[in-house]
């Protein structure tokens, strides 16, 4: 349901479409008709860069998020190197110079915790109070914002350890600097059992929205295509709308190619077409 029909702003994350070029995302983005996309910076090919942001709005697209090829400040399933957080703040650092200057002013970049080294969340939570202040601070200076997004609890050990909402408004608190917001992902917080009221409690901190369904999964990396799993999506949107969330509503699916009907092996176009309108059927049965 594109916003010039009075409806939401659907995107695609280039997650979702794991196994395809930059250039094959842009064209079937752009040919189904998608709003906007997350672009992830592990897509891009470094001599290449310009020529391919370039592209979004050669397809009539705009970026309305990033993912930076090193998200985390502790080393998560996706990046294992380098292992210092301040290492890795810095590549997060340079995803900005790199792609901001193509995107929209405050555009977001979205950022996970990594897991706490041995177990020590005291620690991992200064460390990571410090270096997110430094990094909002430094967003702001280029006129971008990040998004930490909590993750689901199946990924504490490995790629996170908030996965609350509660927690990351905490953090958000505590880093106190108007460039830094939540990134609210459907499948990460839909188990909580007062998901609602936590993201009524979001207010305007809301900067990014991703979604997907949930079956139960059989690897990290198993997201379901929307309305084909157990996720009470139209609850979640209506809570998500009514705190005046404005920006887009994006697609991404994480698949393991192991599986025997991974999503990252169908064709595309499809599970971008279906989760599409899973998301419409959400959206109309929560009356927005």
């Amino acid at each position: 349901m594109p916003e010039a029909d009075g409806g939401f702003k659907f995107g695609v994350s280039q997650y979702t479409t794991w196994e395809w070029t930059i250039e094959q995302d842009l064209e079937a983005y752009a040919a189904l008709g998608v709003d906007c996309v997350e672009v992830c910076e592990f897509k891009l090919d470094v001599q290449r860069m310009k020529e391919q942001l370039a592209l979004v709005g050669e397809r009539g697209l705009t970026i309305s998020s990033v993912q930076p090829q090193v998200h985390t400040l502790y080393p998560d399933s996706l990046e294992a190197e380098p292992t210092e957080p301040q290492a890795r703040a810095a590549l997060i650092r340079r995803a900005i110079e790199r792609v901001g200057p193509h995107a929209p002013e405050g555009t977001p970049f979205v950022v996970n915790t990594g897991a706490a080294p041995g177990g020590n969340f005291r620690e991992a939570h200064a460390m990571a109070e410090r270096e997110f202040r430094a990094l909002a601070r430094f967003a702001a200076d280029h006129g971008m914002r990040v998004a930490l997004e909590p993750l689901n609890a199946i990924l504490m050990n490995t790629n996170s350890f908030l996965w609350l909402i509660p927690q990351v408004m905490d953090m958000i608190a505590r880093v106190d600097h108007p460039a830094f917001g939540l990134c609210m992902d459907t499948w990460n917080v839909w188990q909580d059992p007062k998901v609602l009221e936590h993201i009524a409690a979001c207010g305007d901190k809301i900067f990014v929205t991703h979604v997907s369904d949930w079956h139960l999964p059989r690897a990290f990396a198993d997201r379901a295509i929307i309305g084909q799993g157990e996720i009470p999506l139209p609850a979640l949107l209506r809570a998500i709308d009514e705190t005046g969330y404005g920006g887009a509503y994006s697609l991404e699916i994480f698949s393991d190619t192991s599986l025997p009907d991974s999503l990252w092996k169908a064709d595309g176009r499809q599970v971008i077409q279906d989760s599409w309108a899973g998301l419409e059927r959400a959206w109309r049965e929560a009356s927005l």
